[in-house]
């Protein structure tokens, strides 16, 4: 019978890009209630369901009709988690096949309102519904509801949690990738900016222990008798001149006000950039300490 789960999306970034949990999860409760042989619950067990085996896609598609009754649905999912929790695997892949639809609608709704790759909310969303499949009470009504608000909290905590965590300017962002093409490290990358004259010393010290340490601006800046507002202002055109280095846009200077240090070679130009002896990191992040 058609299946609704059976547009989701498979990662095809590359030949080996693994496909997302619930694409995963669909392909596995497929095999599952594949005749000739499908998993099924014995219809008489529960009220209103045919007195005969009953495949679980079937039994799934039973569930989901407006008209099926409460009690049949807090029955068969009572009927199906035990036997879960019994007999885990199959059993567990089958519950958890049998709320794929509510799954899918949990994680596009979560997904909507984030940036969070859909690969980490899916697989929060199905633990959530896993570690609800294992302590959830039977003895109460609306199991399936219950199952589904499990899995959403999962999935909203995850989501909550990126929402918390601070980001750095994206300028850095863009550095310390085109950094991990040029050097074993970020800290590295300073060092040979400082070869270069890009930044000076205590500019590059400033940015590792700011962006790439736990200290704080205030912090650094009471470290080295500066002032708050000066040390924000350093860094920020130190890390407008790093940018520019590594991406070979030229230097970023404020508007009528030259650069405090000239710019090393572009990429792309005769002289390469050279990169210096790990001592060199060491004296950056020295000066940090």
């Amino acid at each position: 019978m058609p299946d609704e789960t059976s547009s989701l999306p498979v990662r095809t970034a590359g030949a080996n890009a693994p496909a997302l949990p619930l694409a995963t999860l669909r392909d596995c409760f497929a095999l599952l209630v594949t005749d000739p042989d499908p998993l099924a619950l014995d219809g008489t067990r529960v009220p209103d369901l045919p007195d005969r085996l009953v495949p679980l896609d079937e039994l799934r598609d039973r569930l989901l009709a407006r008209a099926c009754p409460q009690a049949t649905s807090d029955a068969a999912w009572k009927t199906v988690i035990r036997r879960a929790r019994a007999r885990g695997d199959a059993w567990t892949v089958g519950a958890a096949g049998m709320a794929l639809p509510a799954l899918r609608a949990v994680a596009s709704l979560l997904g909507e309102h984030s940036d969070v790759d859909p690969a980490d909310v899916q697989a929060e969303v199905l633990t959530g519904f896993l570690t609800a499949l294992a302590t959830i009470r039977l003895d109460l009504p609306r199991i399936a509801v219950r199952l589904r608000w499990a899995a959403y909290r999962a999935g909203l905590d995850l989501i909550t949690q990126s929402l918390e965590i601070p980001h750095p300017d994206p300028g850095l962002f863009l550095t310390r990738t085109v950094a991990q093409t040029q050097a074993d490290s970020p800290y590295e990358v300073l060092a040979v900016t400082v070869a270069d004259g890009v930044l000076t010393e205590t500019e590059a010290a400033l940015v590792a222990a700011t962006r790439l340490g736990d200290v704080s601006v205030p912090a650094w800046a009471a470290r080295h008798a500066t002032p708050v507002r000066t040390a924000y202002r350093l860094r920020d055109r130190a890390e407008q001149r790093l940018l520019a280095h590594l991406t070979g846009r030229g230097p970023q200077a404020s508007e009528g006000e030259p650069p405090s240090r000239p710019p090393g070679p572009l990429a792309g130009s005769a002289a390469p950039a050279t990169v210096p002896h790990p001592a060199a990191v060491l004296a950056v992040t020295g000066v940090s300490a």
